[in-house]
């Protein structure tokens, strides 16, 4: 007789394992891949490299060991394996090969400072690194007892970017490129500069030159956006800059004659709300640059969230062989697609089209056979392979046991109506043991961003909420991305309004379900989410309970207090706070907080350098003036991606603060 399926619970977190990476071997016969595990006892979350075979054939752990191996990358002749590892040292990591017939891994680099990303030469002889070196004074503190124990005294800044989120306080040197022998481990430095840094470096086919992006800016902390395409001989020497529409630049890859690059972006500053394009531009700059899928509406970056672990990367375009198509992922109604595009009269087409995501991805040498991670609404992502003949085949199945046993309950579907006539996309989880005749409380999920997508990915927290009797529904109101440009542009300086309008009609449209009871209704979202949370409690008493998480509540202290938030002056017009106070104020949850009469749970991090936590407090004190029923729940040592990466108990405590809150409002 087959077992009955058990519903997800919040200590699932520990069994679930995550695949971050997918690697293919440039003969076409292996995939590595990284997989991530956590350790109960210790809460330490540990990473091992695992093969599988394209042909099928079960999968095998590589490496081995309570450490963490990531960004495994295959030599050209896919005899070596090179990744970083932190396992001499928990602390500091460096590169590591290892030999894929066997044999041990050999450290192949020791420097003090992290690693952004590394590429393998075309002759498979050396690595091209982007390198952050640790400030001297670190290393001089770290290395003496005394200094060591009574740590840092003082700190002195004198850039705006001094903290990121999840990173804490920045060094004051900054990212450049290095490039390593790999027989040797001789590190050579290309670049060097005390006020810019050099990012995302990858060859030319004949490996004699290293593309790059840097913001050379007068100021580029003040100017983000400001970043151009550089190309530096590979022995070092002076870079040229690739002439380029003014904007943001991404992930720049030479075309396999050498003669073209392909990156990402789009034209103008400052606007969160354009769709990032695939660009061409010569490398002589003999003519300008092309913006290849502008014309289709598409945004070709992965937006598409969820909480494991969050949002897949964006992969480099990838050029095919005979240079007349370009690959690329797009991310689209609730979805991220891979797709190609030709050069010469640009059309597209969509290589792996099914509803979910498609993350890390790579071909082999003769492009025959595509490797990539796949995830949806009941997957949390495998790799898949599909060699463009047949149709594409799951070769992993790292979470089928644990996921087969479980009944996650049936997602819907929606597309409704917004405020203003206009097309929203929603989805609406039932629980496990739904019936259409029982009357259900719901909690209605605001995505942060904003312009991110909500959609066919795996939210584990989902699952967890509905596995306790609520039904919960989400949807990508104005300002998501993934819609088009005038969808995310809607709230361009109009926060909480057709935003708020959208996800008003949503709760109308569930509402009316015959198994909702609109008596037991509740609302929470992080971030963006946070900031909807806010301002929904303050102009309307329909929600029976409210948690807000990591949530915006006053744009005037927000201001210049997260990692690079005045950035947001672009949103409210261009301003400063104090060249038209008003406005930022009028678009501040914290103005209306005196309307409030909903039970509302706050919960923030104490280390969230995104939206600080006064964010929270603010709602806090407020609602305890107002005599409000309220309870503030804070997370020492987390940032704000505290649901999606934090310290598994942590995350645990927060999904059940949630669900006591809802239960003792929307149940009690």
């Amino acid at each position: 007789m087959p077992t009955e399926k058990r519903s997800i619970t919040a200590e699932d977190l520990y069994n679930l394992h995550l695949i971050s990476d997918c690697q293919i071997s440039p003969d076409g016969r292996f995939v590595v891949f990284p997989v991530q595990r956590v350790d109960r006892e210790t809460e330490k979350k540990y990473t091992n490299l695992w093969i599988v075979p394209t042909e099928g054939g079960a999968a095998r752990q590589f490496t081995h060991g309570d450490q963490s191996d990531s960004n495994p990358r295959w030599s050209p002749d896919s005899m070596t394996i090179a990744f970083i590892s932190n396992r001499d040292d928990e602390k500091q990591p460096q590169i590591y090969t290892i030999p894929f017939q066997g044999g041990e891994a050999q450290k192949v680099t020791d420097l003090k400072g992290g690693f952004n990303s590394f590429e393998w030469s075309p002759d498979g002889k050396t690595l091209v690194c982007c390198f952050r070196k640790k400030d001297e004074e670190d290393i001089e503190r770290e290395e003496d007892e005394q200094k060591k124990k009574l740590g840092v005294v003082s700190r002195h800044i004198t850039r705006l970017l001094y903290k990121v989120n999840g990173e804490g306080f920045l060094p004051r040197e900054r990212y450049h490129l290095w490039v390593i022998t790999v027989e040797t481990g001789e590190a050579t430095q290309l670049t060097d500069s005390e006020k810019y840094d050099e990012e995302e470096p990858s060859w030319s086919p004949d490996g004699k030159e290293i593309v790059f992006t840097s913001n050379r800016a007068e100021d580029p902390d003040i100017d983000p956006d400001a970043i151009d395409l550089f190309v530096i001989p590979a022995d070092g020497g002076d870079f040229r800059k690739i002439e380029t529409p003014a904007g943001p630049k991404s992930n720049p890859k030479f075309s396999p004659d050498g003669k073209w690059i392909a990156y990402y972006g789009f034209e103008g500053k400052g606007m969160m709300w354009k769709s990032v394009s695939v660009w061409v531009v010569p490398t002589d700059s003999s003519v300008k640059a092309r913006n290849l899928t502008g014309q289709f509406g598409l945004h070709t970056s992965v937006v598409t969230i969820n909480d494991m672990p969050g949002v897949l990367p964006t992969m480099p375009p990838t050029w095919v062989n005979d240079g007349e198509k370009i690959y690329f992922q797009a991310s689209r109604h609730g979805s991220t697609v891979l797709k190609s595009v030709s050069l010469n009269e640009p059309a597209v087409e969509t290589v792996i089209g099914d509803p979910g995501v498609v993350g890390p991805y790579t071909f082999d040498k003769k492009q025959s056979i595509l490797a990539y991670l796949h995830a949806d609404m009941k997957d949390l992502g495998e790799i898949w392979i599909y060699d463009m003949k047949t149709s594409p085949q799951r070769i992993t199945r790292v979470n089928q046991e644990l996921l087969q046993g479980i009944n996650l309950g049936e997602v819907e579907e929606v597309w409704f109506k917004g405020a203003d006539g206009n097309d929203v996309q929603g989805w609406i989880l039932k629980p496990p043991d739904f019936s259409e005749s029982g009357k259900y409380p719901s909690i209605l999920e605001i995505h942060g961003g904003p312009r991110v997508q909500y959609g066919n990915f795996f939210m584990h927290e989902f699952y967890y909420l509905a596995a306790q009797g609520y039904v919960v529904y989400f949807c990508n109101p104005r300002g998501s991305q993934g819609y088009g440009e005038d969808h995310a542009k809607a709230i361009l300086n109009k926060w909480g309004t057709v935003d708020y309008a959208d996800v008003m009609a949503w709760a109308d449209y569930v509402e009316k379900k015959s198994y909702i009871d609109e008596r037991r209704m509740g609302v929470t979202g992080g971030s963006y989410g946070g900031y909807m949370t806010n301002w929904i409690i303050g102009h309307t008493d329909r929600f029976k309970a409210a948690v807000t998480q990591r949530g915006v509540s006053n744009w005037i202290s927000m201001y210049g207090t997260g990692d690079g938030n005045w950035y947001f002056q672009h949103e409210f017009g261009n301003e400063h706070p104090w060249e038209n106070v008003e406005n930022w104020w009028h678009q501040s949850p914290l103005k209306y907080i005196g309307n409030v009469k909903t039970p509302t749970l706050v919960i923030h991090s104490e280390q969230d350098l995104r939206a600080e936590m006064e964010q929270g407090v603010q709602v806090y004190v407020a609602l305890k003036q107002l005599g409000v029923e309220t309870e503030l729940v804070l997370f020492p040592e987390e940032s704000h991606d505290l649901s999606r990466t934090g310290r598994t108990d942590r995350r645990i405590a927060r999904l059940n603060h949630i669900k006591r809150w809802f239960d003792l409002h929307l149940k009690g």
